[in-house]
């Protein structure tokens, strides 16, 4: 069995008093747990399926990734199912990286959001609600974006700290 290398658990953020403040605090501190949960993990394990899905730790923080750069960025995706498997050339550290750069990407963004209810903006288009990644629909409101990630990004959260654990016994957020 693995070596139990037992993080201290972190508490949900204290954020603001605003529901902007709310929401992207719990989305920032979603998107830091689930890239610790990558970061540092070993290879092959962190792109080996550990469950029949096929998933694994490396191709769920690539996933997110996609996510962030379509719903904040208006990036198109056309087949999300690829997006759940990270190219075999691609380190642990280049996945990290390249997540981290869309959340700083995405936040950019959301910095010049001051209307929860306005449509997200995509860099490149303006505001312009049909743009984005679902050419034709309009972009959603920036509280459906927001609300949409932290639900994405938990649950994807949860999915690593599981796979996490069956790699190396790492626990905690």
């Amino acid at each position: 069995m693995a070596t139990r290398d037992r993080r201290r658990d972190s508490p949900p953020p204290r954020t603001g008093t605003s529901e902007a403040e709310t929401l992207r605090g719990f989305l920032d501190y979603l998107r830091t747990s689930v890239a610790a949960k990558v970061d540092g993990a070993p290879e092959p394990e962190v792109r080996t399926a550990a469950v029949r899905s096929g998933t694994n730790l490396l191709g769920l923080l690539n996933h997110l990734t996609y996510v962030e750069r379509a719903i904040f960025l208006g990036d198109q995706v056309s087949d999300w199912q690829a997006t759940f498997s990270a190219a075999p050339t691609d380190s642990v550290g280049e996945v990290v990286a390249r997540y981290r750069t869309a959340v700083e990407s995405a936040n950019a963004v959301l910095d010049g959001c001051t209307d929860l209810a306005a449509p997200v903006p995509r860099p490149g288009s303006g505001s312009r609600p049909g743009s984005g990644s679902r050419p034709g629909k309009p972009a959603p409101s920036v509280r459906w974006a927001l609300a949409h990630m932290i639900e994405e990004t938990g649950r994807h959260a949860g999915h690593a700290d599981i796979l996490r654990e069956l790699i190396d016994g790492s626990t905690g957020r």
